[in-house]
């Protein structure tokens, strides 16, 4: 046991003097509780004991006041930092349609895929591979048989409908719109096999 544990507090140096503080002294309402006590022990007034009794128990009620801020605290900043997540994966969608270079880059590493940019070169300017690429994605997103939601219960297009704008089509509100960009989709990749037959 410390040497200053076994000494009786009247005999031990403060510790707030020891440290250069100011003594803190009982509220008002410690101070009743302290003679509360002392009545209930038979004594007429408050002793040291009774007054360091309440002094703790002030400093107990601090400390939990205290961490309930801190908690706060940390659920406030983790709170805050949720709409840090939903602008970061905004950066990764282009509001246009499609994903940004971020958002392709988000992909790989997630995935694995090497995601590139969508063609949207005029088809005298197609290469061969564009021609595939963009018949592909064509006939893939508004050939199927079921096609998902094009506009919102607002009207507004979906983001199946904005990949389009993506691909430099105008985005389909229809489901002609949608069945005319897969016929050209169609006629790209015809032509693709017309060049590569012709090639090889």
């Amino acid at each position: 046991m410390a040497r200053s544990a076994r000494r009786p507090p009247w005999k031990r140096s403060a510790l707030r003097k020891r440290a250069g503080k100011a003594s803190a002294h009982l509220t008002s309402a410690q101070k009743s509780a302290a003679k509360a006590s002392a009545r209930r022990a038979g004594r007429r007034y408050p002793n040291l004991v009774d007054n360091m009794r309440m002094a703790a128990k002030a400093n107990k009620t601090t400390r939990k006041r205290t961490a309930k801020r801190k908690t706060k605290r940390r659920t406030g900043s983790a709170a805050r930092k949720a709409p840090q997540k939903r602008s970061t994966q905004a950066r990764e969608k282009d509001p246009k349609g499609g994903l940004t270079a971020a958002g392709r880059k988000a992909f790989a590493r997630k995935e694995g895929a090497h995601l590139r940019p969508g063609v949207t070169k005029r088809q005298s300017e197609m290469t061969p591979q564009d021609m595939r690429r963009k018949g592909s994605w064509a006939v893939r997103f508004y050939g199927r048989k079921e096609l998902p939601p094009l506009v919102d219960a607002r009207g507004r297009p979906t983001r199946h409908a904005l990949s389009a704008h993506a691909w430099g089509e105008p985005v389909p509100k229809t489901i002609a719109a949608a069945r005319r960009i897969a016929a050209k989709g169609k006629r790209l990749l015809a032509r693709y096999r017309r060049e590569k037959k012709r090639g090889s």
